[in-house]
């Protein structure tokens, strides 16, 4: 704000100021992404401490938890089950929802260890047929309790927990001991960690406060599906799946609706019958009443004091400021000072090996030969640090040509191994598990004339064409002529035979198959993945055969259908919408995706000929 001119000044206009302008910087980098991974974890610096003291404290409590069997167990029907108390079948009575995923698996396998029919059999004991026995209830409770959709929806339900609201007569005397209990019970079903308790008649304004805030702004998971009467995967069509879920959202609805009015009647009942409202209410009245009186008062003295203050806080902001950011500018200064040195040392490091090698002919005689040394030497001036770019030079310039060869492919060997260990790590991490049916490799005694390739073909192939597929044998026995190398022709019933073979294998001989089936998928992939960073270094270094989840495939599937041929950059946009995927994933995993179908077409219309 300008000053008042005085008589006998004038005002004059020297320049304009600028307008200020927003821009949008995109925040990049390390740190910016540990960030991000600690705000999605919601977890602190240390939080990978805070997990190992959560999960040492879930241990003590497994090792001290004791089952309590249920004695009703035998005489459950398995019919009846969704009417069952699933944690009393597995002898957690006393844990229910506070339960761990580990003491579940813990109590069922002592269940199966002690119930199991093939044990009851051997004692003697009658067993029930197929799922009328009673141990379907115990599958059928660690069914829902292992999985946590199905158990969130049976503890919203759980028929131990307590429904009822106070009345208002029962809280009148003795508040704290009526509605604590009450919110406690009822803190369960809150969607957010930190739940403030009621507290006591000494609580503070802002502990009552904040405390009504939360449970009337309360954010409830509690659903009902668990009670829904109709099973849409009963039904026999699409409009009769389509009318079980209407009919089944509105019976959650209603139930949903009623559990929000019973939360809201607590709150209000209680909040009514609260005496620290009450005085709240009084000693804030009051007090407004005093520093109304107070600040009429001494209003002219308190705001020229509040004046002079705050001008004197402004001045020293200022000058506190104007220091930070001097000091602030010389530290950027000398940082990037030191980082422009860093990096024209490096490149000057780089350029003297790009050099010293050129002046070889990169230790080869042949061109071919020459431009993978191009390559590798390029790989090395990435990698190598400015120390042992500069170790490095100082051999090719003082050493013979054989020394500095020995000293480069030496230095390659040691960054490709470190490459190499890079990648195996990223597999490892990535690599999801195989099933058992797809890494078969061996067959029992009916594989006769079925080689190790022939059989990877067989199981891909029982994959290709699943069951339902029109002359299904014959249109495998055709793919397999069409693709072997072997030169042997198979016919609907050979492959019939050796499907069932496979099927009929010991374990010890389908853990030999996975074995090798899982050792050769290593080798191929890892083969192409070194040809990959040989041609390009800078690609990231992922598996270029990780398997393809079904959500990735649904995503590149979509955006092939909104990105079109005549899309400019088509494959930037799919790669961009496929996240975790390169450009080059995503044309790979098409063209496969094209193959298939090819194959399959083929295959089929090989069948369709032979049968006519």
């Amino acid at each position: 704000m300008l000053l008042t001119a005085l008589d006998g000044d004038e005002t004059a206009v020297f320049k304009a100021a600028v307008a200020s302008v927003q821009i949008q910087v995109e925040p990049v980098g390390r740190w910016f992404e540990a960030y991000i991974k600690r705000r999605n974890r919601t977890a602190s610096a240390s939080f990978q401490e805070l997990e190992e003291e959560q999960q040492s404290s879930e241990e003590s409590e497994d090792e001290e938890f004791v089952l309590q069997e249920y004695p009703m167990l035998r005489t459950l029907d398995p019919k009846d089950w969704k009417n069952q108390d699933h944690y009393c079948v597995l002898g957690l009575p006393h844990l229910r929802y506070k339960a761990t995923q580990k003491q579940i698996k813990t109590a069922h396998k002592g269940i199966v260890l002690k119930h199991h029919p093939d044990k009851r059999k051997a004692a003697g004991e009658q067993i029930g047929e197929g799922d009328n026995d009673y141990f379907t209830c115990i599958t059928k409770a660690i069914e829902i309790l292992s999985d946590p959709v199905k158990r969130r929806a049976f503890d919203s339900v759980d028929p131990t927990f307590d429904n009822s609201v106070p009345s208002k007569n029962e809280g009148k005397e003795n508040f704290t001991e009526v509605y604590a209990p009450v919110f406690e019970r009822n803190a369960r079903w809150t969607s957010k960690k930190h739940v403030p308790k009621l507290g006591t008649m000494e609580s503070t304004f802002e502990e009552v406060d904040n405390f009504y805030s939360f449970w009337y702004n309360f954010d409830s998971w509690r659903e009902f599906s668990y009670l829904d009467e109709e099973e849409k995967d009963k039904a026999e069509c699409r409009d009769e799946r389509r009318w079980i879920e209407k009919q089944n959202r509105g019976s959650r609805a209603v139930r949903k609706k009623e559990e929000m009015n019973r939360m809201r009647n607590l709150v209000d009942s209680a909040y009514s019958l609260d005496p620290r409202i009450k005085k709240f209410k009084d000693e804030e009245k009051a007090r407004k009443e005093a520093e109304k009186k107070a600040k009429v008062e001494a209003k002219k003295r308190e705001q020229e004091e509040k004046e002079r203050a705050r001008q004197a806080e402004i001045d020293a902001a200022r000058l506190a400021k104007e220091k930070e950011e001097e000091e602030a500018r010389q530290v950027a200064q000398l940082a990037k000072k030191e980082k422009e040195i860093q990096k024209k040392a490096i490149k000057k490091e780089r350029q003297k090996l790009r050099t010293s090698c050129k002046t070889w002919n990169y230790f080869t005689e042949e061109e071919s030969d020459s431009v993978k040394m191009m390559e590798e030497v390029e790989k090395l001036c990435d990698r190598l640090e400015l120390t042992s770019l500069q170790s490095l030079n100082e051999i090719l310039a003082l050493g013979s040509r054989e020394d500095s060869k020995v000293a480069v492919v030496k230095q390659v060997q040691e960054v490709n191994a470190q490459l190499q260990r890079e990648k195996e790590a990223e597999v490892q991490q990535r690599q999801p598990t195989r099933s058992d049916h797809a890494s078969a490799g061996g067959g029992g005694g009916s594989g006769k004339g079925f080689n190790e390739e022939d059989l990877q073909m067989l199981i891909k192939a029982v994959n290709l064409f699943p069951a339902g597929t029109n002359a299904r044998w014959e249109v495998i026995a055709d793919y397999m002529n069409l693709h072997s190398t072997s030169g042997t022709k198979r016919t609907a019933k050979d492959v019939i035979i050796k499907a069932k073979s496979l099927q009929r294998l010991d374990p010890k001989q389908k853990d030999d198959t996975n074995r090798k089936a899982f050792e050769k998928f290593n080798k191929e992939h890892s083969v192409v993945a070194a040809t990959i960073d040989n041609a390009q270094p800078s690609e990231r270094f992922d598996v270029a055969g990780a398997s393809w989840t079904t959500e990735e495939q649904k995503l590149l599937e979509q955006a092939l259908k909104k990105f079109p041929v005549t899309t400019a950059e088509r494959w930037e946009k799919i790669a961009e919408t496929v996240p975790g995927r390169s450009k080059k994933e995503c044309m790979k995993r098409y063209k496969e995706l094209v193959e298939m179908v090819k194959a399959k077409k083929a295959a089929q219309d090989v069948a369709g000929k032979t049968k006519k």
